[in-house]
């Protein structure tokens, strides 16, 4: 009979042990919550100064257009498609499209399109162009006599449907900028070895001298901006800002 005893004390009491945490936790907050409940997220509140979220990078006019080609099926109705390609100063752009100019048809019958990709969060280093590209379907029944492309740096037209238009990039990506020196406009011929010209940097770049401040910051990532350093003449880093 003792024994028949302590075996069931010891059984209430495993049974007792492995039920602890629950049935305090059931003790203590009232009824347990329904199964649905239980999966729901739980959020905490972020510390005061922890980072908040960013808005939507802007979109900007790529900086350079390389191609655009006008296809047409073969098939009736005649659909036209535009297929652009063109090239970035450096990575971190995404989401890029074609998008009209403005509303309306033009008097000289060309559609007029800008290209534009969503730009990179923060400044990136000058490590060299980055080819992207885009398309953009025509409305069936739209009778454009070409199409004309426009980047922030230049614009590439096809006159005439279907039709193929090519431009080379002529400006300085600035890839192998850091240890040159850097040329004022007329200070150096072209193709001088270890030399930067102005004449042949892009639109709108900045030369940051080693002891001038800068007023304020823009953040404009078609801006290339190259860093002299204290002989006022040696490029020390170039960066899109």
């Amino acid at each position: 009979m003792t024994k028949l005893f302590t075996a069931s004390c010891a059984l209430a009491v495993a049974l007792l042990l492995q039920m602890g945490i629950g049935g305090n936790a059931w003790a203590q907050g009232g009824p347990p919550p329904p199964a649905d409940a239980a999966a729901a997220p739980v959020s905490a509140p972020s510390p005061s100064g922890a980072p908040q979220p960013t808005a939507t990078p802007p979109d900007l006019p790529v900086l350079w257009v390389t191609s655009v080609e006008v296809l047409r099926s073969s098939g009736e109705p005649h659909q036209d498609i535009v297929r652009v390609t063109g090239v970035t100063g450096s990575v971190g752009w995404n989401n890029p499209q074609l998008v009209p100019l403005f509303v309306g048809e033009a008097a000289d019958h060309i559609l007029d399109l800008q290209f534009i990709a969503q730009t990179p969060t923060d400044s990136e280093p000058a490590h060299g162009f980055v080819p992207i590209s885009a398309v953009f379907p025509i409305e069936a029944g739209q009778n454009f006599a070409g199409v004309r492309v426009r980047g922030a740096g230049n614009v590439v037209e096809v006159p005439k449907i279907p039709g193929i238009a090519d431009a080379k990039v002529t400006i300085e990506s600035c890839a192998k900028c850091v240890g040159m020196k850097f040329a004022p406009r007329g200070k150096a011929a072209s193709g001088t070895t270890g030399v930067i010209r102005e004449e042949d940097m892009p639109r709108n770049f900045r030369v940051i001298p080693p002891h001038k401040g800068v007023a304020g910051i823009t953040h404009n990532m078609n801006r290339l901006n190259i860093v002299l350093g204290d002989d006022n003449e040696t490029i020390v880093w170039a960066f899109w800002e």
